[in-house]
C-alpha cells in the first residue's frame, strides 16, 4: 500500500508541476479559421492526469488516502510551481488544485458503488468546472491583478479580448482561455475512462469504504 500511496504522490506532483509550467504556453496552432492559441494551452492537456490520480487511488485506498495524495501533492506541486512559474499561477493553481481534487474526491465518494464509470467522470467533471473557473479567474482575470503586485512582479492578466473559442462574440481572452480548457478537460474525462477502466482492477477491486473514509 505504501509503495502504491508514494506512487500515487508521485504522479500527482509532476502533473501538478508540468501542467503550471505548460500553461504559460499557448497552442500555437491553427485549425481552420480557429487559431488554437486563443483557446487552449498546453496545460490543459496533462492537468486532467490529476483526476485519474485522484479516482484510482480513491477506489483502491478509500477517500482518506486519496486526500492525503492530493495535500502532499498541493504542497510539493506549490512550492515546485512557485520555482518553476510565477508566485500568481503558483496561488491560482494550488487554490484551483486543492477545491477541484477534494470536491473529486467527495463526489466519487458519493457515487462509489454506482456502475463503474459513473463515479469517476461524475467526480472528474465537476471537480474540473471549479478547478478551471478558479485557475483561470485567479491567473489571469484583470480583477487579482494584486497578486503580481503583491509579489512585484508586472501585470500577467490577460484582460484583453478575442473571439470566444475563435468562433464566438468578443470576450477576455482568460475566458476563453476558460472555455478552451474546459472543452479539454470535459473530452479528457471520457478518454480517461478507459485507462481507468484498464488499472482499476489491476490496482485493486473495489471495496466498500465509509464517508469517514
Amino acid at each position: 500500500m505504501f509503495a502504491r500511496v508514494l506512487a500515487a504522490v508521485t504522479a500527482m506532483v509532476v502533473v501538478v508541476t508540468a501542467s503550471n509550467i505548460l500553461v504559460q504556453f499557448p497552442v500555437q496552432a491553427e485549425l481552420g479559421p480557429i487559431h488554437l492559441g486563443d483557446i487552449l494551452t498546453w496545460g490543459a492537456f496533462t492537468y486532467p492526469f490529476a483526476f485519474l490520480v485522484s479516482d484510482l487511488t480513491n477506489r483502491a485506498d478509500g477517500p482518506h488516502r486519496a486526500r492525503l495524495v492530493v495535500l502532499i501533492g498541493f504542497v510539493a506541486g506549490l512550492g515546485l510551481s512557485f520555482y518553476l512559474s510565477t508566485p500568481r499561477i503558483a496561488i491560482a493553481s494550488g487554490t484551483a488544485f486543492l477545491v477541484g481534487q477534494l470536491l473529486d474526491i467527495a463526489v466519487f465518494q458519493r457515487l462509489r458503488n454506482r456502475f463503474w464509470l459513473i463515479p469517476p467522470l461524475s467526480a472528474s467533471l465537476i471537480g474540473s468546472v471549479f478547478d478551471t473557473a478558479i485557475f483561470f479567474s485567479i491567473a489571469f482575470a484583470p480583477a487579482f491583478v494584486f497578486v503580481d503586485f503583491a509579489f512585484g512582479r508586472p501585470d500577467g492578466s490577460l484582460g484583453f479580448t478575442t473571439s470566444w473559442l475563435g468562433i464566438g462574440a468578443d470576450v477576455p481572452l482568460w475566458l476563453s482561455l476558460a472555455s478552451g480548457d474546459f472543452s479539454v478537460k470535459f473530452l479528457a474525462a471520457l478518454l480517461l475512462l478507459v485507462p481507468y477502466r484498464a488499472l482499476m482492477n489491476a490496482v485493486m477491486p473495489l471495496r466498500p469504504v465509509t464517508a469517514a473514509g
